[in-house]
């Protein structure tokens, strides 16, 4: 896991779990980008985090990014009007995991309000660990994803 690179933000919703992983990710060994918040913020907007992050993905700056706020809906919307990526709400394992594994997710997205610390380090583990397959049925189901985002 540790040659992944991982852009990482949030918001002011996000911003405590956000600090707390970072120690999390930098023991685990990879390469993190931190695109903010710096600093906590009540006036700050999601949408500023999660598409910076979903830049650096969709550009290949880094391999994947995860991005924080209060729920996570509002920045997986954001990271999704980007081009190229594929970002999923999860606040479970399974879906960490599967949305890699069959519809190449490249993009977390957390809800600092919905899930803990512990569960967070969990699901984090699960989406940088998981690969997608390759399976034909994933590839097609893929390639007709990326064909509705190239129509738009």
């Amino acid at each position: 896991m540790s040659n992944i690179s991982v852009a990482i933000g949030a918001d002011h919703g996000g911003y405590g779990l956000k600090t707390d992983l970072l120690p999390f990710l930098n023991q685990l060994g990879i390469k993190v980008l931190d695109l903010g918040a710096c600093t906590y913020d009540s006036a700050d907007d999601y949408p500023d985090f999660a598409s910076a992050v979903a830049r650096k993905v969709a550009c290949g700056q880094t391999d994947r990014g995860i991005i924080i706020c209060g729920s996570g809906v509002g920045a997986c919307i954001t990271a999704n009007k980007i081009k190229g990526v594929r970002a999923g709400l999860c606040h479970d394992v399974y879906s960490a995991h599967q949305g890699v594994e069959h519809d190449d997710m490249n993009v977390l997205c957390l809800g600092a309000r919905v899930i803990g610390i512990e569960v967070a380090k969990e699901i984090i583990t699960a989406f940088l660990n998981a690969r997608f397959t390759g399976e034909e049925r994933h590839k097609r189901r893929l390639e007709k994803l990326l064909q509705a985002e190239k129509e738009g």
